[in-house]
């Protein structure tokens, strides 16, 4: 959305859809929001647009307490686009500015820092520092909000060089110190009895770890994506526990500065903030309108929160943007009916993407995996439940022991031949992945998909590459002109196509060849009825991929 009237009409109508997709500010007040604010509208001469929350505190706008902007899910735009810009959004949100600072961001974008920083501030309003500044300052209230942790320690864990440079930062973002801001906290629970309700921390501070509520927008198809993650749960790594409707997905963490586990629940009804009368609410806004899933972190390092908070965030796809997706793959006459019968469904990602990498390479069920973990794996401290390990990493997996063909991609993996980090470049590590001997184009799309977040998917003639594929698979040579503009309709969101293909089992599980999306989609419209009807009958995980 572009146009500043336009915004408006969303801020009026409080449009929970652009929630963190812009943010508006109040010049009378110097309060900036997001645009689903249950606050009295603003008169339109009185209000200023923003791209991002850093922009928004950059121009003097302290975030409003009622609607707390800064915990709205991230944009969507940033996973779609593969320019620098996007790059550089998904880097900082890894915490790569507060590890290597704005010089080892932009050696990892392969541009000079004066470039970064001016592309960032005429796209966003903000440069790299003050885009890594407002993540530090969210990840100080949700600690302040959320742990009894002494101030000092808080300030560094969340990123901060000093306790001056914390204090400053809290004050002017939030307009409070912060132990006014942990008591204000502590007094909105012991009136209510219960968590507070905002969508970027639970109100306590759990005995199982940090507890948090990971921000989403639109309606989310839960039970997928625990059934999708459940089915590929890597013994000593991951697992789930419950049943159907109550289930908990757990994991180990591989972090920065330290290891940790992380556990989201599946949630037993809708979970959605208190909306304003339906009066004053677009009718196209009505319904589910965005939630949260319950999240505890327990990190033995507490400078690695921001970091496993974004990486659950790409595990769960919690950034997406459904109603783009409904609004493109619902006017396919072949898609239609699976997107309405299946609101809200996602394009999981990774919380690892080298991990990932491994286990689709690997080949076989979560079991063989599981091997390689007990063999290779640095055990926990504590075993907890089921997890027993981290998942080794690939300079772990470079011995001659080490069966082919994971040996060649961990190879890679370690010196740098293909990375597969936050913000790399898709293409180039799609490229170099399907030239790997016994990797090839198949689970290079897959891993391109999964690992890196990509919205997209799909032969589509991007990578160029169609050699051998070993264990993996291969996707072949491309199709005919037809059978590609059937993924390049789908664009950008080619990944949800496929996931709604699996689902409703119309389409080979793992398949992403442009040749197999086009038979799928000359066979949907007279099975369509049958793909709503009967989708559970078709269990696509059970012959899905390891990741």
């Amino acid at each position: 959305m572009r146009d500043d009237d336009a915004r408006y009409e969303a801020v009026s109508s409080r449009d929970a859809r652009f929630d963190g997709e812009f943010f508006f500010a109040v010049v009378t007040t110097g309060i900036y929001c997001r645009p689903s604010c249950p606050a009295v509208t603003p008169k339109r001469v009185n209000v200023r647009f923003f791209v991002s929350a850093a922009a928004a505190q950059a121009a003097g706008f302290r975030a409003c307490r009622r609607c707390r902007p800064d915990a709205v899910p991230g944009s969507a735009e940033w996973n779609v686009r593969a320019d620098l810009v996007g790059r550089a959004m998904r880097f900082i949100g890894d915490g790569v500015v507060d590890r290597e600072g704005v010089g080892g961001l932009a050696r990892r974008l392969g541009y000079s820092a004066r470039q970064v920083q001016r592309q960032l501030t005429a796209e966003l309003g903000a440069g790299p520092v003050a885009l890594a500044r407002a993540r530090r300052a969210h990840t100080a209230r949700v600690l302040l909000q959320t742990t009894d942790l002494p101030v000092t320690e808080l300030a560094f864990a969340a990123g901060f060089a000093s306790i001056r440079q914390f204090n400053d930062t809290m004050r002017e973002i939030y307009a409070g110190t912060p132990s006014e801001l942990r008591a204000a906290a502590a007094g909105r629970r012991g009136r209510a009895g219960a968590p507070s309700q905002g969508a970027g921390g639970g109100g306590r501070s759990a005995p199982g770890g940090i507890a948090l509520r990971l921000a989403y927008r639109g309606p989310y198809a839960t039970a997928e994506i625990f059934d999708f993650l459940q089915v590929r749960a890597v013994p000593g790594v991951e697992e789930v526990r419950g049943s159907h409707g109550t289930r908990t997905y757990r994991r180990t963490l591989r972090l920065t500065y330290g290891s940790g586990i992380a556990e989201v629940d599946e949630p037993t009804g809708p979970r959605t903030r208190k909306r304003p009368p339906a009066g004053l609410v677009c009718p196209a806004a009505r319904g589910a309108d965005g939630g949260w899933l319950e999240c505890r972190l327990r990190l033995t390092d507490l400078r690695d929160l921001s970091t496993a908070v974004q990486r659950m965030r790409r595990l769960f796809d919690l950034d997406a943007d459904p109603y783009a997706v409904a609004e493109r793959l619902g006017a396919d006459p072949a898609l239609g009916p699976l997107v309405a019968a299946r609101p809200g469904l996602r394009s999981p990602g990774a919380a690892d993407p080298e991990e990932l990498a491994v286990r689709i390479v690997l080949g076989g069920p979560p079991e063989r995996a599981g091997e390689l973990v007990r063999a290779y794996g640095k055990p926990l401290d504590a075993v907890d439940g089921g997890l027993t390990h981290l998942f080794p990493t690939p300079g772990e997996l470079t011995g001659e022991e080490v069966a082919e063909p994971v040996r060649t991609l961990c190879t890679a993996l370690a010196d740098g031949t293909v990375v597969l980090d936050a913000g790399a470049d898709r293409y180039a590590a799609e490229r170099a992945l399907a030239a790997l001997p016994g990797v090839g184009a198949k689970a290079a799309a897959y891993i391109r998909m999964r690992a890196l977040g990509d919205p997209d998917s799909g032969d589509s003639g991007d990578s160029g590459d169609s050699g051998d594929s070993g264990d993996s698979g291969d996707a072949g040579e491309g199709g005919p002109a037809g059978e590609r503009a059937v993924a390049g309709a789908w664009r950008p969101w080619g990944a949800y196509a496929v996931h709604h293909l699996w689902r409703a089992g119309l389409l080979p599980a793992g398949e992403l060849s442009v040749g197999g999306l086009s038979a799928c989609a000359g066979a949907l419209p007279g099975r369509a009825e049958e793909g709503g009807r009967g989708r559970e009958a078709a269990p696509v995980a059970a012959a899905a991929p390891v990741g």
